[in-house]
């Protein structure tokens, strides 16, 4: 089967992605709580029963536990990893509800939550930014090397020689960045800003829509024009350069995210494309094979997706506690017991369906389906 080979690589690849982006997000909630004066009782990389661990001088256990998808920040005053308010609550003394973050202000209890997607979008930056500043960025001029005969963009009437220096208004400075929009495009028409000759003028494209089967076995439909690119290259920055081509790194894999999802939902983009841990472990395997290059803009982009699900207005989920303290905002008090209870019941039904369905997506894509199949046919 090829789903195993190079099992080993992937775990091992996987457990490390995925070890230091838990870290990063469970430290961004455990930093700003310790900076509020919040006890935090437990650091936990993983779920489940405790592997190994130790014990800080503040009193914080830190462990690694044996399910390594996820992991958690309990703060005194939790009744549970998911931040439920405990039962203890009204019986703490003064000196317990000074250390205990739910008896910290709104605005402290926010800060807390949103710390962990925002400590991903900050790794991700800082680690795009070194990498632009030492081993450089990928580089390709937005000029048209060629045009392929019968593709949409001969069809539009773009040359070799063209610049294209925007697309639908949105600034366009690399060639890496009209194949994204592009391919996030099919069958949609889109507005290109292209120089010739000295000249701007404007052409309306609509890219093919084409199917195309990626190194893991996955099947996307994409938009393409039928243009090759003039040449590449790695292009180093200087450290402020390379802090804003990090920033517009992570705008477009924001962007393209939120496009795919729209996509999905209005059904031009196949579900199937949704990946669980079994796809992640695959790509991190492939990738770490391919060099550290590879491996860190990966990770950069798995984090800035991770901080992004984590921002969903979803109970359990931390941008579904930022939604109850709107809610609490707008109202001057917190939502009663019930409408947590029944919020959080609600968000672990909706979270464990969407991973069900994404490693399903996984199993079928992995060919194990398949594999099982032929066992009892």
């Amino acid at each position: 089967m090829n789903f195993l080979g190079g099992f080993g690589t992937s775990v091992f690849a996987f457990l490390l992605v995925l070890s230091v982006l838990v870290f990063v997000h469970e430290f961004g909630h455990y930093f700003v709580a310790r900076r509020n004066g919040v006890r935090v009782e437990v650091f936990s990389i993983g779920f489940g029963p405790e592997l190994f661990g130790w014990n800080d001088s503040h009193g914080t256990r830190w462990k690694f536990s044996a399910i390594p998808l996820g992991g958690y920040v309990k703060m005194f005053g939790d009744a549970d990893p998911a931040s439920t308010p405990g039962a203890e609550l009204q019986r703490m003394t003064e000196a317990e509800k000074a250390v205990s973050f739910h008896h910290k202000r709104l605005g402290q209890r926010a800060a807390v939550v949103a710390a962990g997607p925002l400590a991903n979008f900050l790794f991700a930056f800082v680690a795009l930014a070194l990498l632009f500043a030492t081993a450089g960025q990928p580089f390709t001029p937005p000029d048209v090397g060629g045009v392929q005969p019968g593709s949409a963009a001969e069809r539009a009437g773009l040359m070799a020689g063209d610049e294209i220096v925007a697309i639908d208004g949105a600034g366009i400075q690399r060639f890496e960045e009209i194949r994204q929009v592009v391919s996030m495009s099919p069958g949609q028409p889109l507005d290109l800003e292209v120089l010739r000759d000295g000249r701007r003028i404007t052409v309306t494209v609509k890219p093919e829509v084409v199917e195309v089967t990626d190194r893991f076995g996955n099947v996307h439909r994409i938009g393409q024009l039928g243009i090759m690119r003039a040449g590449t290259d790695h292009k180093r920055h200087d450290p402020l350069t390379a802090t804003w081509q990090a920033a517009r790194e992570i705008g477009g894999m924001i962007g393209g995210t939120f496009t795919a999802i729209g996509q999905m939902i209005d059904g031009s983009r196949g579900t199937e494309e949704l990946g669980g841990p079994l796809r992640i472990a695959q790509m991190s395997g492939e990738v770490a094979q391919t060099g550290a290059y590879a491996l860190i803009w990966f990770m950069a982009f798995l984090s800035v997706n991770l901080g992004m699900i984590n921002l969903f207005p979803v109970p359990l989920l931390d941008g579904g506690h930022l939604l109850f303290y709107g809610l609490e905002a707008l109202r001057g008090k917190p939502l009663g017991p019930r409408a947590q209870e029944y919020g959080f019941r609600i968000g672990l039904a909706l979270v464990l369906t969407l991973m069900v369905f994404a490693t399903w997506n996984d199993l079928v894509q992995l060919r194990v389906v398949d594999f099982f199949r032929g066992l009892i046919s």
